[in-house]
């Protein structure tokens, strides 16, 4: 996603930026207004991992990075490991 924005930034006047968050686990699917939306602890969590990107990275969390095959995936990238807290969240 980020070298397809990084191209697509060429062709406008001003740059899109964007920062991903990942992070995995059950939540709540509802369906508001013909449109599918998600609740619960694991879409907190994510939304707060999302914030602690910078322009143009991906944090993902340890629950997501360590799902079975997400090294592999990212074995071609330079993939760095901070601890941090993640307010709201106790573990």
């Amino acid at each position: 996603m980020l070298q397809d924005i990084e191209k697509s930034n060429l062709n406008i006047s001003e740059d899109l930026i964007l920062k991903i968050g990942i992070h995995r686990g059950p939540s709540i699917v509802v369906t508001l207004n013909d449109r599918l939306d998600y609740f619960g602890q694991t879409v907190n969590i994510a939304a707060r991992v999302q914030g602690l990107a910078g322009a143009n990275e991906i944090f993902v969390s340890s629950d997501a990075y360590n799902y079975p095959g997400v090294d592999k995936v990212l074995d071609n990238y330079e993939v760095s490991s901070e601890h941090t807290n993640i307010r709201g969240v106790s573990e």
